[in-house]
């Protein structure tokens, strides 16, 4: 059953011309074969042209709202049909929707001219590779090489696909060829590229044994990256035409390097800042002491105050990471981390004991010791 040709544009039964002509302008941009790569393209489009080809006529238009469908089936007694496209061009909303190069009106693909050959030079695809890198790697910058497997011009034809070049005997050199279909308005021709040159309008006399006469050939290529130093996972680097190759002489693609950057086994990132957990023994933190710490580029010594506890923080300028899109390098946060032993031997078990019976609480035990005897229910 064919669909409301008001329902196909979307527009109401009281729709002005200029509201029509607008909601045709919009499928046509949508669905036109030429350039649409939504499914069923052709066939939404073949809709809405007859839709358009109705509705934007007055006399089709009152037909079509008085019978329907109807109106225009030649055997259904209203007076006969009309034959549809011999008295409508919508060339001309086309060209302003594409502009006048695209090819609409004689010689376009939806109204039966004679075509033209698809030369156009091309870019080739860009494509995207994971390049996996340590921790230090990405702190200082490095150079690599990136191995690819890719479709580049065929060394042997220069990724023509063979020699002697020569008109297509399909289309004859158009590019493109017909075929005619049939609808209640009438027969229209449409255009698809050919299938033997694939729109180019030239097949060869001898085809590429090589490429087997499709110009390109599956290589391994080995590109040389540059990585900043400061790149984070996530991060991006492109490479410019070392991709895949293009079509019709076409420059080749480019290559996005996605950047994936290992765990270190000591140092944690946040930006360009770094932080690192340092473990302290209980004397060290009581008494305080000196302590090495490692950065990026060598050991430093840092003081660590009498009475340190855990979670307590110290900051090292400048000893985290470079920024590769800003000036300036990131802090190295020093986390403290006292360690309880949790075995000892018989001189440290006494050590403790006589330690404890010095009485080592603070005042930060009063309010604590307080409610817990206030709190008793014995």
């Amino acid at each position: 059953m064919k669909k409301d040709y008001y329902e196909v544009l979307g527009v109401s039964k009281n729709a002005t011309d200029a509201e029509i002509k607008s909601a045709f302008r919009k499928l046509a941009k949508k669905y036109h074969p030429d350039v649409s790569k939504e499914e069923n393209a052709a066939e939404k489009f073949k809709e809405a042209q007859e839709a358009y080809a109705v509705l934007s006529d007055k006399e089709k238009r009152s037909r079509y709202d008085q019978f329907g469908h109807a109106a225009f089936d030649q055997n259904a007694g209203f007076g006969g049909g009309f034959s549809g496209f011999e008295d409508f061009d919508p060339s001309d909303i086309l060209r302003d929707i594409f502009g006048s190069g695209f090819g609409f009106g004689e010689g376009s693909s939806f109204f039966g001219g004679t075509g033209r050959k698809t030369t156009r030079a091309t870019k080739g695809p860009d494509i995207s590779v994971i390049f996996e890198m340590d921790f230090e790697e990405a702190a200082f910058g490095t150079e690599t090489t990136v191995s690819l497997n890719i479709d580049d011009n065929c060394p042997d034809c220069d990724g023509h696909g063979g020699t002697g070049v020569k008109t297509c005997k399909e289309c004859h050199g158009t590019g493109y060829v017909k075929e005619q279909q049939r609808s209640i308005l009438g027969a229209f021709i449409t255009q698809r590229p050919c299938p033997v040159c694939g729109g180019t309008g030239e097949e060869y006399t001898n085809k590429c044994s090589t490429c087997r006469g499709t110009g390109k050939k599956k290589v391994k290529k080995n590109i040389i990256v540059k990585v900043p130093a400061g790149v984070d996972t996530g991060d991006h680097l492109r490479v410019t035409g070392k991709g895949p190759a293009g079509e019709n002489g076409g420059p080749n693609g480019d290559v996005y390097i996605e950047i994936k950057v290992k765990d270190h086994s000591l140092f944690k990132r946040e930006n360009s800042d770094l932080y690192i957990t340092v473990p302290l023994t209980i004397t060290e933190a009581v008494l305080g002491c000196k302590k090495e710490v490692p950065t990026l580029d060598g050991n430093v010594i840092i003081n660590i105050a009498p009475g340190s506890g855990t979670g307590e923080k110290q900051r090292i300028k400048g000893k985290g990471l470079k920024s590769p899109s800003k000036r300036g390098t990131g802090d190295l946060y020093v986390i403290l981390k006292v360690i309880t032993p949790t075995k000892l031997d018989r001189k440290q078990k006494k050590l403790f004991e006589d330690l404890d019976k010095t009485n080592l609480k603070t005042s930060d035990f009063d309010v604590y010791d307080k409610y817990v005897k206030k709190n008793d229910k014995r």
